[in-house]
């Protein structure tokens, strides 16, 4: 018997101009999954919480323990917990409509971004802020919403960095006491030629375990957001 030959068609859910705006949407879809990565690093709370693990992990002395793919993981976790509010506020004010075909994709980008840019400038330091609008040129703007992308993102930044520092000075105290106390017995008794970092490890990760410190960092980290 003779084969028959079915017809396939795709159907983009329009004739004419709808094909065309349903592709330009699956283009713009894509570019913000390209660029996702950049807008966790730079946008959200991924830059302060990955570099107090980092920190955490040299003050202990542990090279590779946790390894930087557990450190990226916890901090990825931890940030969607802190954004969790803000991303889903983000989505629904202007992903939603999107997908739903009831805003253009320049009018949904715009949207989205109010919720993240509240959350910047509700972090950033106002020191931070005049520096990159000194540095743009620009007149300073009549309402925070009127402060371009541009200044507040790299502010955002900076100002993440600076509290990270200042939490991971926080954090190496305790282990920086510890290596100093097993590095003035060692020399007390005379055991110059044994390196005080491999005898203080075991007292900071005994000490770490004691306290809770998983918990504690987690925890003030979050808080420090005002979650």
């Amino acid at each position: 018997m003779p084969a028959h030959a079915q017809d396939i068609s795709i159907n983009l859910g329009g004739q004419g101009g709808g094909v065309t705006e349903r592709a330009i949407q699956l283009i713009a879809l894509l570019t913000v999954l390209s660029i996702a990565p950049s807008i966790l690093i730079m946008m959200t709370s991924f830059t302060r919480i990955v570099v107090v693990l980092s920190l955490l992990r040299t003050a202990m002395g542990t090279a590779t323990a946790p390894p930087n793919s557990v450190i990226i993981a916890l901090a990825m976790f931890l940030t969607f917990f802190v954004m969790g509010p803000v991303l889903q506020k983000s989505y629904d004010d202007g992903i939603r409509p999107l997908v739903a075909n009831q805003v253009s994709v320049e009018d949904a980008l715009q949207r989205a971004s109010v919720p993240l840019r509240g959350f910047m400038q509700k972090n950033v330091r106002e020191k931070d802020l005049k520096l990159f609008l000194d540095l743009s040129g620009e007149p300073p703007p009549a309402t925070p919403d009127d402060l371009a992308l541009r200044i507040l993102i790299p502010a955002f930044m900076i100002s993440e960095l600076k509290r990270a520092f200042e939490i991971g000075f926080l954090l190496f105290l305790p282990f920086l006491i510890i290596d100093l106390v097993v590095a003035s017995v060692l020399m007390s008794m005379g055991m110059m030629m044994l390196p005080p970092a491999t005898i203080s490890l075991p007292f900071k990760l005994i000490f770490f375990v004691l306290v809770d410190g998983w918990s504690l960092v987690a925890g003030s980290l979050v808080q420090s957001y005002g979650g």
